[in-house]
């Protein structure tokens, strides 16, 4: 006879190695399938760094989402060992004359108003203020900063490995290297077809990411579009200056760019590692150009590096790109596939999806086992498309 589970999770990646995890921690009998080996670079979650920070400039009913997260990435470390979570202070640099965009309109002040809302420690700064503590940047005197101490960086591929171990030592199943090819409901469960096998499960989670496009039905695959993003890490005259004590994750909205750009401290022997956004071409997981260009490094230092940082080298130490899953209103979707009650979809996701994704895991837990979750979900419905 073939195994019964009471959850099939497909996609280890952010949201599938979490709600493995959280299954698991309940009991659940689980299994999580992924085509690779989590944690991998293949998708959208790896870089070594994935910027946290408690108030939510995408929308307030974020903030509970990471809140959660903060406390789960504890209770994993203490277990593990692992190091996880490093809050350094986040700071957030906008002006009035922006025409920058960080993923919605009204991010900065959006920003303020989440951390007076829930009440998170934060500071408003002038940019004389900013050259003080941070002498790192170089603003503008029409520009303004707000900083969060409780903000910070999370280690991505240590996060999925962590859960994914922990979920295997309280019993899940993990299947790598396999691919799913078709997915069914059938009377009371959902069968799930790979290249080497047959699941049933009571629920499936469908967690994958970038090929969410790819197992669904062309009325929802209309609302993801994928994009190639990268990452650039620029070596630097004192890596004391630029270490996570001394600098902090930062989101800047630049006056004469379309698209912010954000970064981190040097760690792990690693340079200054800075990114700006890119929605302009549509790849898929397949047809991705993983190479990065000179032209493209060059073009990255000379127009967000050389005029808004000091001490920073021209040498780039390394490069990587990810891929953005990116929805009409660059906000999340946990839902139930329309007509169905046991599968659900989770794309949590339009590049800013890793800080919360512990507390999603929990509540794609939730949903599975018990039919709601604790956690406000209902922003997140597919409804708001009309789909």
């Amino acid at each position: 006879m073939m195994k019964r589970y009471d959850a099939i999770v497909v996609g280890l990646g952010a949201a599938g190695s979490a709600a493995l995890y959280h299954l698991a921690k309940r009991g659940a009998k689980a299994i999580g399938i992924d085509r690779y080996m989590p944690p991998h670079d293949l998708g959208s979650s790896h870089g070594a760094t994935r910027i946290t920070r408690l108030a939510i400039g995408e929308g307030v009913h974020y903030t509970p989402l990471v809140t959660r997260s903060h406390e789960i990435w504890r209770e994993i470390e203490r277990e593990t060992g692992r190091d996880l979570l490093v809050q350094n202070g986040g700071l957030v640099i906008s002006s009035d004359a922006t025409r920058a965009k960080t993923h919605v309109s009204g991010f900065f002040d959006n920003t303020v108003g989440a951390a007076k809302k829930f009440g998170i420690a934060h500071e408003l700064l002038d940019p004389a203020q900013i050259g003080r503590r941070f002498p790192q940047f170089r603003v503008h005197d029409d520009e303004k900063g707000y900083f969060e101490s409780q903000a910070g960086f999370v280690r991505p591929e240590e996060c999925v490995a962590a859960e994914l171990e922990l979920a295997r030592k309280r019993g899940a199943e993990i299947v790598t290297g396999d691919t799913m090819r078709a997915f069914e409901e059938m009377g009371d469960g959902v069968r799930v077809a790979t290249d080497k096998g047959l699941y049933e499960g009571a629920k499936v989670i469908l967690s994958v990411g970038a090929w969410l496009p790819q197992v669904v039905p062309p009325e929802i695959a209309r609302l993801f579009k994928i994009h190639r993003q990268v990452l650039y890490w620029f070596d630097v005259e004192d890596r004391a200056v630029y270490a996570p004590e001394n600098f902090p994750i930062f989101i800047w909205e630049p006056r004469n760019a379309q698209q912010g750009i954000y970064g981190f401290p040097a760690i792990d022997e690693t340079g200054f590692k800075i990114a700006t956004e890119e929605y302009a071409v549509e790849t898929t997981p397949q047809d991705i150009n993983r190479d990065v260009t000179r032209s493209e490094i060059d073009a990255m230092y000379e127009t967000h590096v050389a005029p808004n940082f000091t001490g920073v080298k021209c040498d780039c130490l390394r490069t990587a790109t990810c891929l953005y899953t990116v929805t009409p209103d660059a906000g999340f979707v946990i839902d139930s596939l329309p007509g169905s009650e046991r599968v659900i979809l989770a794309s949590p996701c339009s590049g800013h999806g890793f800080k919360h994704s512990a507390a999603i895991g929990e509540a794609l837990a939730e949903l599975a086992l018990e039919g709601r979750s604790r956690h406000d979900l209902s922003a997140f419905r597919l409804d708001r498309f009309g789909a």
